[in-house]
């Protein structure tokens, strides 16, 4: 017994040890442990920080309507997700699953989805169907399938099996066991899940107008050319005051689904 708690003792000794190794050569080799190098660019960055201040937000109506767009590309995009993670969630979820190799394959396809990022998807869609907010939503929404339908996969796994072998006992259908006996359980998690993805898509959308698809982020990046440094941080403190409204919102809704 001594035995046995020495030796994985030592293998954890030896597993942390290769994860220390291998932090310090990511830290070595991104330029991190570089501080000459990260010191230099400080009078530079302080120089562009100069220029931005103060904000200038006169142009602030001009950004009303590509807000908007955001805020409904973030809704959007996180409704899509979740219509589309429900089926998949549930075809992923090994108690559930009709098949393995239904299992298997939902699996792939949501890890496929995840690896993809999202702004990668943005520029395929402003490709297809061209600019607007309707290329950031179907990003938004297909990327976050990826995440979505896999935590909706886990709650399901996870959930208590009695009642569900109890509604099965009744001779119900599949779906009937679906909603009475695993949807009641992991519902309050769907919930919280939804709400913490759509505040990500919120600070994800800010970012899709820089691929053409529309929102905020395409007014930031026209600042960004024009070298309106006063501009860009308004916009900047903009999204930052909406940002932290949405995480408010966000944990106020997760407060109700609890």
């Amino acid at each position: 017994m001594v035995n046995n708690v020495a030796q994985n003792y030592r293998e954890r000794l030896v597993l942390i040890g290769c994860i220390a190794l291998g932090i310090a050569l990511c830290v070595a080799y991104s330029g991190l442990a570089d501080v000459p190098r990260i010191l230099e660019g400080g009078p530079a960055l302080w120089h562009l920080l100069g220029e931005m201040t103060p904000p200038d937000p006169s142009n602030w109506r001009s950004w009303l309507g590509p807000l908007m767009d955001t805020i409904a590309m973030s809704v959007a995009g996180t409704f899509l997700a979740v219509c589309l993670s429900l089926p998949l969630g549930f075809l992923a979820a090994a108690n559930v699953s009709p098949h393995p190799v239904v299992y298997r394959l939902a699996r792939s396809l949501l890890n496929t989805l995840r690896a993809v990022p999202e702004l990668i998807m943005g520029i395929l869609f402003v490709a297809a169907v061209g600019f607007g907010a309707l290329p950031g939503v179907l990003a938004l929404g297909l990327h976050s399938v990826g995440m979505v339908g896999k935590f909706f996969a886990e709650a399901v796994e996870h959930c208590d099996p009695k009642p569900v072998e109890a509604i099965r006992a009744t001779g119900a259908n599949p779906l009937k066991v679906l909603v009475y006996g695993v949807m009641p359980q992991v519902l309050p998690q769907l919930a919280d899940i939804t709400v913490y993805r759509w505040e990500y898509n919120f600070r994800a959308s800010t970012v899709m107008g820089m691929v053409g698809a529309g929102g905020i982020g395409f007014e930031l990046m026209a600042s960004l050319r024009l070298m309106q440094y006063r501009e860009v941080s308004a916009i900047l403190l903009l999204i930052l005051v909406m940002v932290t409204l949405v995480d408010a919102l966000g944990s106020w809704l997760r407060g109700k689904c609890a």
